[in-house]
């Protein structure tokens, strides 16, 4: 049995119980008067009879007759009490049960209701819980959130039959109103509702009666509705305060003459507040939707195309033009010194100023041009079917309006902004994505090598492209040599130039290909340094000539010292003489033995860190050369400030001793220089016997170069002049 039939069938039998209580009432109460009745006449026969005994037993009589009336006098009194307790007994009874038929009678009445109540309860709950279970966000429904909302209006129509449910949002430019007419009404009478809801709306979100409203109005079928506007009444839920971004109420407006139960007002409030959610969160996502669509495009800051769209773009542009034989032509723009600006005036007049560029830009290209922002201060033109001239002319534009641009800081003053332009064509610079933005790229670098403030086409620089790529595709090639430590050591003497015996070896870094091939590491130390691999490759090196130097040693070999090359960037504190330190302790190695030496150009860079350096260094045990000794321009200045144990002489001075009479002589002081303040001499590029006498000559005390020995692969055992002789 269904809920309402069955509340029906309660309504039935409250009323049946009901009846049947009232007519047992109403007998006893007839049966209370009738005995009520029927006492009274009794009380009256018997006063009456009393009084006629009364008046017999006042005459004279014998005396055995008077006692026999006497006795029946007394026992017609004892009758006369004993009924009339009967009597009263009985009343109270009566009263009694009628009292308990009166309360039970009430009890049951209350307990019919409650249950009827529980019923009409369970049953709006389970109508309210089917219009939920419809209420399931997804993708489709936020997008499409209005018609989402019919959908739920439909279900809670069958609940209760409301006529019109409104949704009300202050938006940024005014109000708007979205209106759902449950049923067909007239236009006079969807007039009538629309502006009383309206004014409810203003008033309920606190907004001037002459907001903007935008409406939005929709019909919903379901069986018909009677309408008349003048009967309307609303039940409206508020949009939480703590709702970001959204302000707004949601409501039904219904037609009767008849208050709401508690219970149907409770539950038509609990839909909303589901609906408020719902609303809310779908409008709300489907804004953020918006937005998240569009700044997956656009520069949030310019509102040019972001980096992501212009590749986009760019892409499409390289199959349209292949397509169709044209041409087109990519500018790659960077501000010139627009970090200044920053640390000068602020990052929100920068942020200002890029604004500004962008106006530019979009002021001065064409319609169909594209615009985007792909850095910080880096932007892009994609010129549609643009040749080099054109283009060319359209940077000549940009930097010329930019120029004319004025800039206001903070303090008042004025301020302007140049730009540096690169331009590449296609297909005459590049044929791929990739090549015309590196070229791009290296054109704008070119114009501000220039002088900034200009244009430079990538036609001027044929051949830098390429290179560049190669130069990338040979790091990761070092890196992958890396991983797979084919990076090894080689070993070349250090002697004393004046006994002939092995003095130290220099290790020097060798890259071994797959095929076997050896590359030396002038060839790939300047890839090294400039993609960041260089910590990498000193410990690789100085972890195989230590394993070296331990496996000499253990074979009897007499010690010498094991000279290792740095990178500047191992003067920053990288770790690197702990590391080392390390390696000594579990080698067993003396840490004495080992020179670490980092080129002149390098070491003087930063005096403060290498200070710091020296310090730790000589703290370990280890000693420090000087590399490449004499090619600073203030060599003398570095000896005052700082210590060595070596320095090692440019090769490029003592290779030409014997023919150059200014390098002869700066070899020769040098040598005098370092012999009067203590430090030892290493003299590189020693390539014959001649030069090596010179050098026996000035006082020199190591020599080092193809004459004496070829790098090797094993460090070497000779201790004697033997050494001089080539591998």
């Amino acid at each position: 049995m269904s809920a309402p039939a069955f509340t029906n069938h309660l309504e039935a039998l409250r009323l049946r119980v009901m009846d049947r209580m009232a007519s047992l009432l109403e007998s006893q109460t007839r049966s209370r008067a009738f005995a009520s009745n029927l006492g009274s006449l009794v009380r009256q026969v018997q006063s009456e009879v009393m009084a006629e005994l009364e008046a017999l037993s006042a005459e004279a009589m014998p005396h055995n007759l008077a006692l026999r009336l006497r006795h029946v006098i007394d026992t017609y009194r004892s009758l006369e009490q004993t009924m009339a307790l009967l009597l009263g007994e009985r009343q109270r009874q009566w009263s009694r049960n009628a009292e308990h038929a009166k309360t039970t009678l009430l009890e049951f009445n209350q307990t019919v209701t409650e249950l009827a109540s529980t019923l009409i309860e369970k049953d709006l709950f389970e109508r309210q819980s089917r219009v939920l279970e419809r209420i399931i966000l997804s993708h489709e429904h936020v997008a499409q959130w209005k018609a989402f909302v019919q959908e739920i209006l439909a279900d809670f129509h069958a609940i209760f039959p409301f006529n019109f449910f409104y949704i009300a949002f202050a938006e940024e430019h005014g109000l708007s109103l979205y209106l759902y007419y449950l049923g067909q009404y007239p236009e006079d009478m969807k007039k009538s509702a629309r502006e009383m809801m309206s004014r409810q709306m203003l008033a309920g979100l606190n907004l001037p009666a002459d907001t903007l409203l935008e409406i939005d109005e929709f019909e919903i079928a379901v069986p018909e509705n009677d309408a008349a506007v003048d009967d309307i009444r609303m039940i409206t839920v508020a949009v939480p305060e703590h709702t970001p971004r959204l302000a707004g109420l949601l409501g039904v407006a219904y037609v009767g003459s008849n208050e709401l139960t508690p219970q149907e007002e409770s539950v038509v409030r609990s839909i909303l507040s589901v609906m408020v959610m719902v609303v809310g969160s779908s409008k709300l996502l489907s804004r953020t939707l918006s937005e998240l669509e569009y700044y997956a495009m656009h520069d949030p800051l310019t509102g040019l195309y972001n980096r992501r769209q212009f590749g986009n773009v760019l892409e499409y542009e390289f199959g349209r033009s292949e397509r169709h034989g044209h041409e087109f032509s990519l500018l790659m723009l960077d501000l010139d010194d627009f970090k200044d600006i920053n640390d000068s005036y602020g990052h929100q007049v920068g942020d200002e100023a890029l604004r500004g560029v962008a106006e530019i830009l979009r002021t001065q290209i064409r319609k169909g041009d594209i615009a985007a922002r792909i850095g910080g201060d880096e932007f892009t033109v994609l010129l549609m079917e643009t040749g080099r001239s054109g283009a060319s002319t359209v940077a000549h534009l940009l930097g010329q309006a930019l120029r004319e641009r004025s800039f206001t800081a903070p303090d008042g003053k004025h301020f302007h902004l140049t730009v540096s332009i690169g331009i590449a064509v296609y297909p005459g610079d590049a044929g791929n994505e990739a090549d015309i933005l590196a070229g791009a790229d290296q054109a704008m670098y070119r114009a501000k090598e220039m002088g900034k403030d200009g244009a430079c086409t990538l036609d001027s620089l044929k051949g830098k492209t390429q290179a560049g790529r190669q130069t990338r595709d040979y790091a990761e090639r070092l890196r992958v040599a890396l991983h797979q430590e084919r990076i090894v050591p080689y070993f070349h003497s250090i002697v004393d130039c004046h006994s002939g015996e092995l003095f130290a070896c220099e290790t020097l870094a060798r890259m071994v290909e797959p095929n076997g091939d050896i590359v030396v590491a002038g060839q790939f130390i300047e890839t090294i340094e400039k993609y960041g691999m260089g910590r990498e490759l000193d410990r690789i090196v100085i972890r195989k000539a230590l394993e070296a130097q331990r496996q000499r040693m253990a074979g009897g070999a007499p010690d010498i010292k094991v000279f290792l090359n740095l990178s500047a960037q191992e003067i920053q504190g990288r770790g690197v003489l702990a590391y080392a330190e390390d390696l000594c302790n579990t080698l067993g190695i003396p840490p004495q033995c080992i020179v670490f030496e980092i080129l002149e150009r390098d070491a003087i860079g930063d005096m403060t860190n290498m200070r710091t350096f020296l310090t730790q260094l000589r703290s370990r045990g280890f000693a420090f050369a000087l590399d490449d000794f004499g090619s600073g321009y203030n060599s003398f200045h570095y000896l005052r400030e700082l210590k060595f144990e070596y320095v090692k002489i440019d090769g490029a001075f003592v290779r030409n001793i014997l023919n150059s009479k200014i390098d002869y002589a700066l070899v020769h002081n040098l040598s005098r220089l370092c012999q009067d303040i203590g430090i030892l001499t290493v003299a590189e590029f020693v390539e014959s016997d001649e030069i090596l006498q010179a050098l026996r000559e000035m006082g020199i005390n190591y020599a080092q170069g193809y004459h004496i020995s070829l790098p090797t692969r094993d460090m070497p055992l000779v201790a004697s002049m033997d050494c001089y002789k080539k591998a």
